[in-house]
Formats: C-alpha cells, sequence, structure tokens
C-alpha cells in the first residue's frame, strides 16, 4: 500500500511516501527503510523517486522477500540532503563536506519524521536502515554520522563522501557502498577514498564497482539480491 502525505514538523513541511508490508500486521514488527533520493528530485511531489532505485522495493518478489516499511521523504525545494558545496567549474563535480554545517532542512525533516514513525509504527528498531541516490548517497553517511545509534546499516549509491565523512562514528554500523566507474556526475573517487579509510578504522565495509555504468548505478545495486539480502541481515 502506497500512500502520500505530509509532514509537517517543526522545520518546515516535508511531503514523503511510506509503502507498507503487504498484510501489514501491527501485532508484528519491520524493518524500516529511509530512502534518500537524488537532487534533482526536489520540490513539491516525488513521482519521479518511483522511476529510480525504489521501483525495486515494490517489485512483488522484493516484498515477499523483505517485507518492511519504507519511508521515501522528498526534499524540499531550497534544500539538499548533505551539508556539502559544490565546485561547479569541475566536470565531475567535486564536492566540500562539512559536518560542522548546521544540518540541512531536508535530513532534519527526514529524521524527524523518521523517529516519528518509529515510535508510530510497528517497527524493529534493531532492523533501521539507510540509503540513497547521488545526493542521496551522500546524505546517508552524514544521517549516520548525526544520529549513530538509529541505523544498523547504510547503502550509499553513486554519492561516497571526502574526508570530512570519514568519522569513527561511522565505524559503529555497516555500509555497502556502490558506485559506477563511468559516472559523471559523482566521481567514483568519492567513493572509492571512503572505503578505503573505512576500512583503515576496522569498519565493515563491502563494496561493489560496476564497470562502464554511468550515473545510473542504483538500476544494478537494487536489482542485485545480494544487496538486498545483506542489507536485511543486519542487525544492531
Amino acid at each position: 500500500m502506497l500512500e502520500k502525505r505530509i509532514y509537517r514538523g517543526d522545520s518546515g513541511v516535508l511531503p514523503y511516501r511510506i509503502l507498507l508490508p503487504m498484510h501489514y500486521d501491527r501485532t508484528k514488527k519491520y524493518p524500516l527503510v529511509l530512502f534518500l533520493h537524488g537532487a534533482g528530485e526536489r520540490g513539491d511531489d516525488n513521482e519521479k523517486q518511483l522511476m529510480h532505485g525504489v521501483k525495486h522495493f515494490l517489485e512483488e518478489s522484493n516484498r515477499i522477500q523483505f517485507p518492511c516499511i519504507l519511508i521515501v521523504p522528498q526534499c524540499p525545494l531550497d534544500s539538499y540532503w548533505a551539508s556539502v558545496k559544490f565546485e561547479r567549474t569541475k566536470y565531475p563535480l567535486e564536492f566540500d563536506f562539512n559536518y560542522k554545517f548546521e544540518i540541512t532542512k531536508g535530513l532534519q525533516l527526514a529524521m524527524d519524521l523518521t523517529r516519528r514513525l518509529i515510535k508510530s509504527e510497528a517497527v524493529d528498531k534493531e532492523r533501521v536502515y539507510i540509503t540513497g541516490l547521488s545526493m542521496g548517497g551522500m546524505g546517508t553517511p552524514e544521517a549516520v554520522y548525526r544520529y549513530p545509534k538509529i541505523f544498523a546499516a547504510s547503502v550509499p549509491v553513486c554519492g561516497g563522501a571526502d574526508e570530512m565523512a570519514f568519522k569513527r562514528k561511522h565505524v559503529k554500523i555497516p555500509f555497502w557502498l556502490i558506485h559506477g566507474d563511468a559516472d559523471q556526475v559523482v566521481g567514483v573517487d568519492h567513493s572509492r577514498e571512503m572505503v578505503v579509510k573505512l576500512k583503515s578504522l576496522g569498519a565493515d565495509v563491502h563494496y561493489t564497482e560496476y564497470p562502464g555504468v554511468n550515473h545510473n548505478s542504483w538500476e544494478n545495486a537494487y536489482a542485485d539480491p545480494e544487496i538486498m539480502k545483506w542489507l536485511f541481515a543486519q542487525s544492531r
């Protein structure tokens, strides 16, 4: 069942979708997945999300094999998920991450909503996951950094981060990073460098790099049954 609602929190208004498991039973506990889309899908409607990575979560086989509550918030038009600055004169784009900045409105709203649903729905608090595409793939490590006690696993897709994101807080949960080596929007080095640093800190980190794949890496990522199995097997 798909629902579209408006969340009004202290920091603003956020449209979002919730995918509830088939035959939703409030006497049971389900994993919760927070899905952060790319920056090109900001605004007041999240229809485009259904055409990208989210569609794989909606496949009947996945809904049966991996029953979960899926939250898909729509980032406000004037906000990104991650606290970054862009160097727009270069291609691929370069990013300056700085978690010392104030948390972005989009991410704050998404996390307010996530915590609200953890309390109000039949959520297994030990199995709350986060994943995201592109800018959403950059927002996932920031969310883990700012809220390290919530998530059990993170899957950033064609995002990654730079040195500001390589913090020991990230070692507390497992990561599976995914990127295409032909990505001309977000350079693959963002993910490669993050994997190297996380491993040096002793993190549990997996990495999949698709040869010849550009910025649509999510088509491969979420269609890979091993990644889905890994994600839903994680627990705090």
